[in-house]
Order: structure tokens, then C-alpha cells, then sequence
């Protein structure tokens, strides 16, 4: 079997952040009307005196403009990065116009600055939270100087000292900093783990994809048997019907050799498994001589270690041979001379160590080996494919369908004076050798 590796795994990278229009629209007819309403109740609930009408203009050019997007464009259209920042850029200007119409940041709407710049943070590529960010912070710092007074009893004005002016521009100035790279950096995670889970089921699709492949040969195997009889016994039977010196004779000569030639195929095709199954169980010994193979005369000796007796038999599982395929791969790649896999196995566990005399892990992913884009790999200027081989989701992969069997893996740097990685795979026994249909 052949190990796949990641070819094109720029392909699993992070499409284009983009967001829909109709979202924006529906935030911006939810924002309209809190606006509304907070105007309209404090100008004539409440009674105070500000710009009530300056106020509302600004708020219907905002609605004005969801019904010329919605006019010009379709609502489930995806905008661009950039345009999406430069709605969300008005939207921060309108708020600033509106605050700068009722009190500055003495309003205690200023807190809503931090709207856009958190959803730029979970759609929006970094770049485009960090311009909207710094716009929401300069908006808020004008508003600290000039402003029109807060709306309040002018018998009894409302006059806040300074420093609390102060606190409150530093407050915002946090929660914009601190809530957008929050929200950025667990959506950023989730996003990661989608994209490394879907390049996990394409690989696992492959995999399944060869094995399907094995059992349809072994299936055409065991059916061709019947009709390469029925022919190898017709050209024999020709054969002794025509004279050997006739014109056909040696025709029907090659087409009896072939015909036997063809079933000595399918024999071996249809012996290469003993348990009646062909290809759906093999013992641990040949599922790893099977993801050892493809990695030998590389230059790097792969020592093979075993136990002695019986070894288990389990499905071949193609998430185990990618698994442990990718891990010698790793192994290979890393090592300076020599690889070791060793396995061994009693009544209650089986285990698969991998190790190398390479540099090891680097000390600050050991901790984090086996997540999404994580990888100690350096990239080469010079080498076209280096991007494609170091984002990290090859051991990602690796350690999700080999936890799919029920295995644990363990990442290690091998104690001194020795040097290089060690990765350690475990099973249950009993559940490595159990069959599908008793697991169903």
C-alpha cells in the first residue's frame, strides 16, 4: 500500500474570510432601531434637550444605506474583506456622529465602538480588525475633547471630572484590544480545527478508497476463477484435437499457457489473505512491514523490532496504516542514519514505538504536538513544496485516525545521551484485534 502524503496541502489553508451582506444588513436594521428608540425616548420620554432631529438624519442616512445595498445587491452575496471593513468602518462613524451629538464618551452607548471591531475580529482577516480597531480608538479619542454636552436636567447639569473622562477612554481602549484578539483567537481555533478535520476525512477517504480497491481485487479474483477453468480447459481440449503441425497449432498452444498464466494470477491474488476475507485482517507484523516499506533505500536504515510468538491480528484499518505511515514518514524525514519501529504486545496491550536519531522535537511544540498547524518544520527558501510540508497537519491527521482505533499516542524526545523523537502508540488488545461486526 501506498502512504499518501499531504500533495497539495495548501489546499486545507484558510479560504478568503469574508462575511455575507445580509448579515450586516440585519445588524445594521437591529442597530437603526435601538437608535431609534434610545433617541426618541430620551428627547421626548425623558425630555432632555440635544439634537433630536440632527440625530435621527444621521441614523436614516445609515437605513438609507441597507436599502440601496439591498436595492443594488443580492442579500446572500459574500462581500469582500475590504468592503465589508469599509461598512463596518461607516458604522463606527455614524456611532461617532452620533455620540458626538449626545455627550461624547460621557454617553454610556460609547461601549458599542467595540460592535464592529468584534465582528471584523471573528470574520475579517487580522489586518482589516486592526485598521477597524485603531479607527474606533481614534473616533473615541476626538470624542473625549469635542463633543456637545451630555443630554441632562439643565437645572442640574451632569459634569464629570476628567479622570473618570480618562478611565472611561482607557476602558474602551481595553475592551477593543483585549475582546477582539479574544474573539479572534478562538475563532481562529475553531477555524483551524474545521479546516485540519476536513483534511483528516480526505485522507481517510483515500485510504478507504485503497482498501475498497484490495477487496474488489480479490472479489474479481475468486470470480474470474470459474471462467479461466472453463477456458484453460477448452484450449486444452483444442489443443489435443488439432494436430501439432496444423496451421493453428501454436495458437492454440499460447492461448492455453496464458490461460493458465492468468490463473496462477488470480491464485496468488486470491492466497495473500488466509482468513477467508482477503485483505479485510492482517497480523501487526505485516501492517507494519506494509507502512515501512515505502520508506526504505532513502538513506535512513528503518531497523524493524518485534516480539517474539504469535503477533495480534487486527482489520487493516486505513487509518492505522496512514497513521503509523505518516509517523515513520516524520520519522524518516527527521532522521540522520538510523529509525527504529518497535513493536511489541502481551495479553492486555500491543504497542508501536517510532523513534529516530534526528534533533528531536523542539522544545516549545512538544507540548503542542498533534494540534492543527503546529510543526518544528523550517521552511526553505528554495524548496517550492516547503509550504505544503510545514503546516503541521500531517501529525494532526496522524493522531486523529489512529485515536479513531482506539490507540494513544505519546510524543517524547528520547532521554540522554540519545538523541532524536520518540512516539509511542498503544491499543487495547482486545480492541485491536476485535472484528467490525462484533464492534457493531
Amino acid at each position: 500500500m501506498a502512504v499518501f502524503t499531504l500533495t497539495r496541502t495548501k489546499d486545507f489553508t484558510h479560504p478568503r474570510r469574508n462575511v455575507r451582506l445580509s448579515t450586516l444588513m440585519r445588524l445594521r436594521w437591529l442597530s437603526v432601531i435601538g437608535q431609534i428608540t434610545a433617541v426618541l425616548v430620551v428627547a421626548f420620554g425623558l425630555e432632555f434637550d440635544f439634537p433630536v432631529w440632527t440625530c435621527l438624519a444621521v441614523i436614516a442616512v445609515s437605513a438609507l444605506l441597507n436599502v440601496l445595498l439591498r436595492l443594488r445587491h443580492h442579500a446572500t452575496e459574500r462581500l469582500e474583506p475590504d468592503r465589508a471593513a469599509g461598512l463596518l468602518a461607516f458604522d463606527i462613524a455614524e456611532l461617532a456622529v452620533l455620540l458626538f451629538f449626545s455627550g461624547g464618551l460621557q454617553n454610556p452607548f460609547a461601549f458599542l465602538f467595540l460592535g464592529p471591531v468584534l465582528l471584523s475580529a471573528t470574520a475579517l482577516p487580522p489586518k482589516y480588525t486592526l485598521m477597524l480597531g485603531a479607527f474606533a480608538v481614534f473616533c473615541a479619542t476626538v470624542l473625549v475633547f469635542v463633543h456637545y454636552p451630555l443630554p441632562w436636567d439643565s437645572d442640574d447639569p451632569l459634569t464629570l471630572p476628567p479622570i473618570y473622562m480618562m478611565g472611561v477612554w482607557l476602558s474602551i481602549l481595553l475592551a477593543i484590544g483585549f475582546i477582539a484578539f479574544y474573539a479572534w483567537q478562538v475563532t481562529e481555533e475553531s477555524r483551524q480545527l474545521s479546516d485540519a478535520l476536513a483534511a483528516t476525512e480526505l485522507v481517510l477517504a483515500r485510504e478507504q478508497h485503497l482498501s475498497q480497491l484490495d477487496g474488489l481485487a480479490a472479489a474479481a479474483a475468486h470470480e474470474l476463477g470459474t471462467p479461466m477453468s472453463t477456458i484453460a480447459v477448452i484450449a486444452k481440449e483444442l489443443e489435443r484435437a488439432i494436430a501439432p503441425d496444423a496451421p493453428h497449432g501454436d495458437d492454440v498452444r499460447l492461448l492455453r499457457e496464458q490461460a493458465n498464466r492468468c490463473r496462477d494470477i488470480l491464485a496468488k491474488l486470491t492466497e495473500l489473505s488466509s482468513s477467508g476475507e482477503p485483505f479485510d485482517r492482517a497480523p501487526l507484523t505485516a501492517v507494519i512491514e506494509e507502512v515501512v516499506a515505502p520508506h526504505r533505500n532513502f538513506g535512513v536504515t528503518i531497523e524493524v523490532i518485534t516480539s517474539t510468538g504469535a503477533a495480534p491480528v487486527g482489520p487493516r484499518n486505513p487509518g492505522i496504516l496512514y497513521g503509523l505511515g505518516n509517523l515513520v514518514e516524520n520519522a524518516v524525514d527527521f532522521a540522520h542514519q538510523r529509525a527504529t519501529v518497535e513493536a511489541h504486545w502481551n495479553d492486555d496491550e500491543i504497542g508501536v514505538t517510532i523513534t529516530d536519531d534526528g534533533p528531536g522535537f523542539a522544545p516549545e511544540v512538544l507540548d503542542r504536538i498533534g494540534e492543527p498547524y503546529v510543526t518544528s518544520r523550517r521552511r526553505l527558501s528554495d524548496d517550492i513544496d516547503s509550504e505544503a510540508s510545514g503546516l503541521g497537519l500531517g501529525f494532526f491527521i496522524a493522531k486523529t485516525l489512529l485515536e479513531r482505533s482506539g490507540a494513544t499516542l505519546t510524543f517524547e524526545n528520547r532521554a540522554m545521551p540519545a538523541h532524536g523523537a520518540r512516539v509511542s502508540v498503544r491499543w487495547n488488545r482486545r480492541d485491536f484485534e476485535q472484528k467490525p461486526e462484533d464492534a457493531a
